[in-house]
């Protein structure tokens, strides 16, 4: 059938086959289907929507696209990822790679830059001078052999069909589709070849999915198509109405990150970091219950030897952990008024962020590893009038120029505030 049929029978509501889908997919991969007609297809999926095995279906048809890792024979260490739908101050993946490996799991991740208001892992760390992100699949499947982990972005062979579609979806508001969402995330993560799968799925003022409902939604969707395509899945639902952790930004992050793996670092970040790597020691039999998958893992980092295996993946990398840069020159901003900090417009912080330098506004802006942000408060917290709420490390021009956006930012109350639960829930 033409593709102008296929478009309008999904667009008049019908479903269509697995043979119609994954003709659709293979030609806009060849070409032989022009942009227009994919962009028709991508709006008409947002307006209408799709079952499970349709989703299940573009899912397949996205991977097909391209290539898989090859997993080395006689490997017999289970191969692990996480995907986080993104959020502010969320280095996690710089603390669970090396933190899995030391598990013995082998952690092929391919993570991705900032989009929109949500920092991005490879910009992370590509603020390690020399810190190498394109890895050809050889040297992936090399090092995590050697290393145990490797923290990379997708090679040109993973889902290529991916690729041109979110690059088309993004300029043409077609983002939010959540089958569209899940069959990008699943196709790239069914290419590492993988034993399991935990999600991340983030809700509130920072995240894609404002809403609890939006995220289970989400959430669902992944778990229940990464399982009927042979992957076991899982998600846990965390909160993004504040950034996670005390720092954000990219060399600031990092040193989070190195402060976390030591035994120190904030609460939540080691607690999110924690509780998605229990979920993937259950998952692969390293652990019989969550509890004593917790208890493995607050040994494990008691031990320090998370922190040498961090640097030994960035050195493996080609990375120069020593030449770390140091933050720009520190400014304090502070809240006229006194109250309790009831909201955090988070996605407002993240564009300050960018404003700043630390995220692109277009694909070819550079990034200023040393610009970032400092909370120094959290929700529910009592802050007095002319009380220091956030630092902001930057040079002072840059610095003046965001001040009306972080007024924007923090909202207060007279009235005590109970801070929202960091896990909101968990799908198995």
């Amino acid at each position: 059938m033409l593709p102008a049929l296929l478009i309008a029978k999904k667009r008049d509501g019908r479903s269509l086959t697995r043979d119609e889908i994954a003709a659709l997919v293979s030609g806009y991969a060849r070409g032989e289907v022009p942009d227009y007609q994919m962009a028709a297809l991508a709006m008409a999926i947002l307006l209408k929507g799709m079952s499970r095995e349709e989703t299940a279906a573009l899912t397949e048809a996205m991977l097909a696209s391209g290539q898989r890792l090859p997993r080395p024979p006689g490997s017999d260490r289970p191969w692990v990822d996480k995907h986080s739908t993104g959020g502010v101050g969320d280095k996690v993946s710089l603390v669970l790679a090396p933190l899995l490996a030391c598990c013995g799991l082998a952690v092929p991740m391919l993570s991705g830059r900032g989009l929109g208001p949500t920092g991005g892992t490879l910009d992370k760390l590509e603020a390690i001078p020399g810190f190498r992100t394109g890895l050809s699949a050889r040297e992936i499947v090399t090092l995590v052999q050697r290393v145990g982990c490797v923290i990379t972005g997708t090679t040109d062979e993973i889902a290529p069909a991916d690729r041109k579609l979110y690059a088309l979806r993004d300029v043409t508001a077609t983002v939010p589709s959540i089958p569209l969402i899940t069959a990008s995330i699943l196709s790239k993560k069914l290419a590492e070849s993988l034993d399991a799968l935990v999600l991340d799925v983030k809700c509130g003022s920072g995240a894609f999915m404002l809403t609890l409902d939006q995220a289970l939604a989400l959430a669902r969707s992944l778990v229940e198509t990464g399982t009927q395509l042979g992957l076991p899945t899982r998600a846990l639902i965390t909160d993004m109405n504040q950034p996670l952790g005390r720092m954000a930004g990219n060399a600031v992050e990092v040193t989070e990150a190195l402060q976390t793996l030591a035994g120190g670092g904030p609460a939540d970040v080691w607690e999110c970091t924690r509780e998605l790597a229990a979920e993937l020691l259950q998952m692969t039999g390293r652990a019989d219950s969550h509890a004593d998958a917790c208890q493995t893992l607050e040994q494990l980092r008691a031990s320090g030897r998370p922190l040498e295996k961090f640097h030994e993946m960035v050195a493996a990398q080609g990375g120069r952990l020593e030449e770390l840069p140091s933050p720009a020159p520190a400014h304090e901003w502070t809240l006229p008024q006194g109250g309790y900090l009831a909201a955090i417009d988070t996605q407002q912080l993240g564009l300050t962020l960018i404003e700043l330098g630390a995220g692109r506004k277009v694909l070819a802006d550079r990034i200023d590893p040393t610009v970032g942000l400092e909370m120094l408060v959290r929700l529910g917290q009592q802050v007095q009038p002319g009380q220091p709420v956030l630092r902001v490390f930057a040079p002072r021009e840059r610095f003046e120029k965001v001040r009306p956006m972080l007024g924007a930012a923090f909202t207060l109350s007279d009235q005590p505030v109970i801070p929202p639960p960091l896990i909101h829930a968990r799908l198995t």
